[in-house]
């Protein structure tokens, strides 16, 4: 898949994120790439042979104040290769975009992997 497709799947899921959601998402860029680095897949706590299909950098809400000073933008990185690789087609495609993309965005409003697990689970 071209690239300009795989932006465009994670545009059409970012804008599937309730409005109530999308609205307090501030201070984040979207990124997406190829594959994850040694460093992002060493962030992400990822163990050996296994991949990531995002991640998300930055301090949560739930860990903020008023009183910070500004602050660089929070990023979500979704990865490409990953994705297609485990893809049984298009549709599963655009689906596991879709749901990387709600999980990188619970991280930001602070929920940690087993919180965010389950609510996937809920979600389901």
């Amino acid at each position: 898949m071209q690239a300009a497709e795989f932006d465009r799947l994670v545009a059409e899921a970012c804008e599937r994120i309730p409005a109530r959601f999308r609205k307090r998402l501030k201070n984040v860029a979207m990124i997406v790439e190829a594959e994850p680095s040694a460093g992002q897949l060493s962030r992400g706590r990822v163990a050996r042979g296994a991949t990531l299909l995002g991640l998300y950098e930055g301090r949560p809400l739930t860990l903020r104040s008023v009183f910070e000073p500004f602050a660089m933008p929070d990023r979500i990185t979704i990865f490409q290769g990953p994705h297609e690789r485990l893809a049984r087609g298009p549709e599963h495609l655009a689906k596991l975009v879709e749901d990387t993309v709600w999980h990188e965005v619970a991280h930001y409003f602070g929920l940690n992997e087993r919180e965010v697990r389950a609510a996937e689970r809920r979600r389901k």
